[in-house]
């Protein structure tokens, strides 16, 4: 099932999708575009952790020259960086490089400590999408490489779907794609990670405890250009949907 978060009429509600429309928790039919879309994440009491990998596609590796990773290149994301479907994000002023990162962004659906490889799937409430812009510009080094390439206000929409996992039959195994202003300019599979999703579980659940809602941004392939105001993009993942997004 594809579920939602949208704010219809002034009120949030938790959604479903039904034949190209939204059920709302009320019961009401209503058109997508009537609403305005949160990321698809229930709320939660407490601060979420944002787990977001770098250089995870070996390909993407090589686009940025950088050499691939032997362990997992991974860094923390703030809450305050996730916007929903069809918002707009903002580019900062005289920067040269900005550009989108499409990624299969793994939800945990219930307290992971210590799991086993086999039993990763277990842990998994579903998937959607991220689209996590970087501002390379700011990279400054290995020491100190995201804080303002990577967590910036507006920076990551996530969405439109969370999918449960139930309803993917191989994350390992998803053409994902991007188009800017309606060309083609990424295209890719998740079977390319050099990190698979079980990988994953099983490397952070071994030295921290993942709680449910706790995300996983799973790295971005090859294929990113420079994203300027105006351009609307559209990060693509198979069975996930299409997130779009304005720079302004």
């Amino acid at each position: 099932m594809k579920h939602a978060r949208v704010v219809y009429q002034g009120q949030v509600h938790a959604a479903t999708e039904r034949d190209g429309q939204l059920l709302l928790d009320n019961g009401q039919l209503v058109a997508e575009t009537v609403v305005t879309w949160l990321p698809p994440l229930a709320p939660t009491p407490r601060p979420r952790t944002i787990l977001a990998l770098g250089l995870n596609y070996a390909d993407h590796a090589k686009e940025l020259e950088f050499k691939a990773p032997e362990e997992p290149l991974v860094f923390i994301k703030g809450e305050s960086t996730l916007i929903g479907h069809r918002q707009r994000t903002h580019r900062p002023p005289d920067v040269q490089l900005m550009h989108y990162e499409c990624e299969l962004t793994i939800v945990i659906g219930k307290t992971a400590r210590n799991v086993k490889r086999a039993d990763a799937p277990d842990f998994i409430a579903g998937y959607t999408i991220a689209n996590d812009y970087a501002i390379r510009d700011y990279l400054e080094n290995w020491y100190r490489p995201n804080l303002r390439v990577k967590n910036r206000d507006t920076c990551t929409p996530l969405g439109p779907w969370l999918v449960d996992a139930a309803d993917i039959a191989d994350p390992m195994a998803l053409a994902l794609q991007t188009t800017v202003n309606g060309k083609l300019t990424q295209s890719g599979n998740t079977k390319d990670m050099i990190f698979g999703v079980d990988f994953l579980i099983e490397y952070f659940s071994s030295f921290m405890t993942l709680q449910p809602g706790d995300l996983v941004l799973t790295g971005t392939p090859d294929g990113v250009v420079d994203c300027r105001a105006g351009d609307v993009i559209v990060t693509s993942i198979e069975g996930l949907g299409n997130l779009i997004n304005t720079i302004e």
